[in-house]
């Protein structure tokens, strides 16, 4: 693999840089907002998992106990 010095790998950098597409305002704040709600929507479900499982262990060992 051939080595280059550190002005080319800087200059090299900085094009591939200037070839990123940036997201714009809107992008983020619905990208970010759209995180938030998916988050909020897996950990309802995970609680109802949790609620159901708990309520089924608590009366399978409530039978026995």
């Amino acid at each position: 693999m051939a080595r280059t010095n550190p002005l080319q790998y800087v200059q090299q950098v900085r094009s591939e840089v200037s070839k990123v597409v940036w997201p714009t305002r809107r992008e983020v704040m619905l990208t970010t907002v759209m995180v938030f709600i998916m988050a909020a929507l897996t950990a309802v479900f995970f609680a109802m998992i949790d609620i159901i499982i708990r309520t089924g262990l608590t009366s399978v060992l409530g039978m026995f106990g």
